[in-house]
């Protein structure tokens, strides 16, 4: 069975990280057997982050080439059908989501000084007292220099914002009335989009971009159409 290695859950989410929520979901969506792993100490992974999977003496870190070698070991059961032109669309939608939103999605959980005491109190709550001070510390510290190092972190708050709302403008537009992204049936994308949108709109960050999101009724409406099918006994 394939394990699937990633942060404990927070917020009422499968998971507070795009990414291990994102090969959550891929891995309910595509119907594979897997079992959760709470791993709070992302140096044991492969490339010291999460989410991992091992399946059976192979691991695999990254969730965008874990989800490759899924494909590859066991068949692709949710993007086959696409034309090579929907694939495209699918990749480019895929990128912004994971490279570009998420890290406006960093300011703000890590940097905005209301964000990071949420994230503080909840992210480091297992960790023993003595030692939850200097490991919250060391990690808004990785944070900065990982942000910084992107780009996202040399714009002003505004600026992140504005980038921010383009972003998720464009994934409503797509969207529009369809039941997911790529039409009747879900893909590969709904497991990223649903993973970064649920952890704007129901996470108790304020701000810019999360009004923004839930000013968009389809994103919402999506993310419940989501939830129902693919959690239907969370909270």
């Amino acid at each position: 069975m394939i394990k699937l290695h990633q942060f404990s859950s927070h917020f009422g989410l499968p998971n507070a990280s795009p990414f291990c929520m994102k090969m959550e979901n891929y891995l309910r969506m595509s119907g594979l057997d897997f079992e959760v792993v709470d791993d709070f100490d992302p140096r044991k992974a492969p490339k010291g982050k999460m989410p991992y999977i091992e399946d059976g003496d192979i691991k695999v870190a990254d969730s965008g080439l874990i989800i490759e070698y899924l494909k590859t070991t066991y068949g692709d059961s949710l993007d086959a059908h696409l034309s090579a032109e929907e694939k495209a669309v699918s990749l480019a939608f895929t990128r912004l989501l994971d490279e570009h939103l998420y890290w406006a999605l960093v300011h703000v959980r890590w940097i905005d000084a209301e964000g990071w005491k949420i994230t503080r109190d909840r992210y480091f709550q297992a960790v023993p007292t003595p030692l939850r001070g200097i490991i919250a510390y060391l990690s808004l510290r990785g944070a900065r220099k990982q942000i910084w190092g992107h780009g996202m972190g040399r714009h002003s708050p505004e600026e992140i914002e504005a980038l921010a709302k383009a972003d998720i403008s464009a994934l409503s537009d797509y969207l529009g009335d369809k039941p997911f992204f790529m039409g009747e049936n879900p893909t590969t994308l709904d497991a990223v989009a649903y993973a970064h949108l649920a952890n704007i709109l129901w996470v108790p960050y304020e701000g810019a971009i999360k009004r923004h999101t839930s000013a968009l009724p389809n994103l919402e409406a999506y993310c419940l159409r989501m939830k129902a099918r693919y959690y239907p006994n969370s909270a």
